[in-house]
């Protein structure tokens, strides 16, 4: 071995032996002073780095294979973020692939781990995400990196994960001790929280406790994010926060008592001086308090808005996620929290049958959600419902009460999902056991593509009333605020985009097919005989004459609307047509609507919805990214497809 050789040469050893400068310097001869003080110097300066086993490190969350059309829903990757921070002072190198938010991951994945030496790559997962970790635990395996996965998906189902080449490692529960120990250490029996292959079996270290200070996780590394849509790691526009761990309690279609256990909530100091790095007075932000129940404890909520409000921290727009009674819990705050920019709620009601409520352990009172959405309205605080379709025991026409019920609760907007049984849930372990689940295409497990069987519903009768339940529960009013057919029909369109693009997340789904559930769904609403009535302000002008518009399907029937108004009010009526006269107006061809959707990429679209929820939340820049978007090709090759089929509409 030549006298001359350098230190950087024993550097990866010397990371993974720190006895071994000892023994290097214990053998008098073979090396040159000067290059045993330069490897002594070098050490020293980097001796956080060196303290680590894996020193380079990717981390990505697999992104959801279909991604639903709400700006919301896009990944902040705050999860990765969590980890990055738990590691930032041991690790030499840390990085996320860019594009990490949609379907061009894999090939900006791939490039980066050729550009840069990467030793350790963690992926965390949610279950409609899976199959896209696997992708990218293929690639990084090709690389020689080792790979570690974590998230809701590994941690219900660890052997299940462990049975793929191409993962080393799961870590199982919360991730941020485990990992900072894994990164520090290596794989050891001493980490809790590991299950690897090992002589034919698998070896589990032990459960992991939960962090019961919460107040000592480190904040997101945000920076460590790379571009989005234009913006910065740093200061994205939409962003994500956690206020908590866990929840109190223990829905049977929700994981969340896997994963984090029971609900520990951060202190409002603590969460307030991560909000201020998160506050921009000239931009103002969407950020999602995902907390699953942000206003379990109402004192603490408080205190964070005093703390808020007493700092000016103010210039955002907020949504969270909490119960109705809660929200009743909460009534003497409510207007501290819309003074800081609350607004809008999810609240999980589910169903309107108390005994589908209660199967499903979900301690609601149906007074309760009447009365918080009511509370909510008071303070200009929208409330979204969410509901299921698709429990065990509910059939087709207990489905199609849930439309209506929603309405009658006050509510604009509902989102209606179908039972989805999450591995780590009592739900996923009910229905395989009955043999009701009829897929385990991780891909479909979004929410959106019914993946059971009811005792009286398939797939198809649960797609099927998931359109329902969108077209019924919408209340028009926006279209009977129009005063011309045009205007009639450029709302038609945004609505049954909105609807389409929904369905589109289920990849068991073509595009005829999709244009065919539309239909029937709009073809089971009119057998309701539905009337909808609408009272203008005063100082809109009367419609001279009725308005109509129709929707067709390939087959040649059609869905005739016509709005008239009758003294001081507007109706629209909906009944059956068919035959190429049955109506006058526009007339809106379903396949052509598919056909555009189907055009447009799930990425631009979320492009395009993004940058309009950046304008909804700042006005004052919508110039600005008006042109961002049309300067955008693919934005505006879709643009143009959609200006297309409105004048085909008008022929």
């Amino acid at each position: 071995m030549p006298a001359t050789t350098g230190a950087g040469f024993f550097e990866p050893f010397i990371r993974k032996n720190q006895g071994a400068f000892t023994l290097f310097s214990r053998l008098p001869g073979l090396f040159r002073q000067a290059d045993l003080d330069a490897l002594h110097a070098n050490i020293t300066s980097r001796r956080l780095s060196a303290m680590a086993f894996f020193r380079n490190i990717c981390l990505v969350e697999a992104p959801q294979t279909f991604v639903t059309p709400f700006p919301r829903f896009i990944t902040d990757c705050i999860g990765v973020c969590y980890l990055a921070a738990a590691v930032e002072d041991i690790a030499e190198s840390l990085v996320i692939p860019e594009n990490y938010y949609n379907d061009q991951l894999p090939e900006s994945f791939r490039s980066l781990l050729k550009k840069r030496p990467i030793d350790l790559v963690a992926i965390s997962s949610m279950t409609g995400g899976f199959n896209n970790a696997v992708r990218l635990a293929e690639i990084a395996r090709e690389s020689g990196a080792f790979v570690v996965m974590g998230g809701f998906h590994p941690t219900a189902l660890p052997e299940e994960v462990l049975s793929l080449d191409c993962v080393d490692l799961v870590a199982i529960g919360e991730g941020e001790a485990t990992f900072r120990e894994l990164v520090q250490q290596g794989p050891s029996r001493d980490i809790k929280g590991l299950a690897w292959r090992e002589g034919g079996g698998i070896v589990h270290t032990g459960e992991r406790e939960v962090i019961t200070d919460v107040d000592s996780i480190r904040f997101p590394f945000r920076s460590l994010r790379p571009m989005r849509f234009g913006e910065t790691g740093a200061s994205y526009s939409t962003d994500t926060i956690y206020t908590s761990r866990g929840c109190p309690w223990s829905c049977s279609f929700c994981a969340n008592d896997r994963m984090h256990k029971g609900w520990r909530g951060r202190s409002p100091e603590n969460v307030v001086e991560e909000i201020a790095t998160l506050h921009d007075p000239a931009k103002k932000k969407l950020i999602k308090i995902w907390d699953a129940n942000f206003l379990t404890n109402i004192k603490r909520a408080e205190a964070i808005c005093d703390l808020m409000i007493e700092r000016g921290l103010t210039n955002f727009r907020i949504m969270t996620e909490t119960r109705a009674k809660d929200i009743v819990r909460a009534e003497r705050i409510l207007g501290k929290l819309r003074q800081i920019g609350l607004n809008k709620v999810g609240l999980g009601i589910e169903s309107p049958n108390p005994q589908t409520l209660e199967l499903m352990n979900k301690k609601n009172s149906l007074d309760d959600v009447s009365r918080a959405i009511g509370l909510l309205g008071q303070y200009g605080i929208g409330a979204e419902g969410y509901f299921i379709i698709g429990h065990h025991t509910e059939s087709v026409q207990d489905t199609m009460v849930y439309p209506d019920f929603a309405k009658s609760l006050g509510l604009k907007q509902s989102l209606f999902m179908s039972m989805t049984p999450y591995p780590g849930t009592k739900i996923y372990d009910e229905y395989r056991n009955d043999d009701n689940i009829t897929s385990t295409d991780w891909d479909l497990y979004n929410n959106f593509s019914p993946v059971v069987r009811t005792a009286s519903m398939s797939n198809a009768d649960l797609v099927l009333m998931m359109a329902y339940c969108n077209v019924a529960f919408c209340n028009y009013r926006s279209v009977l605020k129009r005063a011309n057919e045009r205007a009639v029909l450029i709302v038609f369109l945004k609505d049954l985009f909105q609807l389409v693009f929904l369905l589109r997340v289920n990849k068991t789904l073509d595009g005829p097919a999709v244009a065919s559930i539309v239909f029937e769904a709009f073809q089971r609403y009119v057998e309701t005989n539905p009337r909808i009535e609408y009272r203008p302000k005063a100082s809109s002008s009367p419609l001279k004459q009725p308005l109509a518009l129709s929707i067709a399907h390939s087959s040649g029937e059609r869905i005739d609307f016509v709005i008239r108004q009758e003294g001081e009010l507007r109706f629209m009526t909906i009944r059956k047509g068919t035959g190429v006269n049955s109506g006058s107006g526009p007339v809106i061809r379903l396949d052509e609507v598919v056909e555009a959707a189907w055009s447009i990429s799930m990425d631009v679209l979320m492009r395009l919805l993004y940058r309009n929820e950046l304008i909804r939340n700042n006005p004052g820049q919508t110039s600005r990214q008006v042109i961002a978007l049309f300067t955008d090709r693919d934005v505006r090759k879709a643009a143009l497809r959609v200006i297309k089929l409105y004048r085909d509409c008008l022929r």
